[in-house]
């Protein structure tokens, strides 16, 4: 089935603007801490952890530091949402699409 000139146009279009947006994603770098920094946690767009630091004075109570790094994965991951979704926000802003579709 041939699609019109147009929708063909729009359609190679769209699929530049996902792939754009696909790289700005995996290029987010995110770094969230717990315990006013005792825990830290990098992150990427994929939510693939870079690194965590986790201060040795913490290393003795086990059941803070759980908290305290689930704490930073969390947030970590907030953060990970929040940046893509002002990336696709920004880009499919022009589209004229409804809030909350993407």
């Amino acid at each position: 089935m041939k699609m019109p000139g147009n929708m063909q146009s729009m359609m190679k279009q769209a699929q530049q603007m996902q792939q754009k947006l696909q790289e700005q994603i995996a290029a987010i770098r995110v770094e969230a801490s717990a315990g006013g920094g005792m825990v830290s946690v990098r992150m990427d767009g994929q939510k693939n952890v870079l690194a965590v630091k986790i201060d040795p004075e913490v290393a003795g109570d086990v059941e803070m530091l759980q908290d305290m790094v689930m704490a930073a994965f969390n947030e970590a991951a907030k953060k990970v949402d929040e940046e893509s979704q002002a990336k696709m926000g920004g880009m499919l802003g022009g589209l004229g699409l409804p809030p909350g579709m993407f």
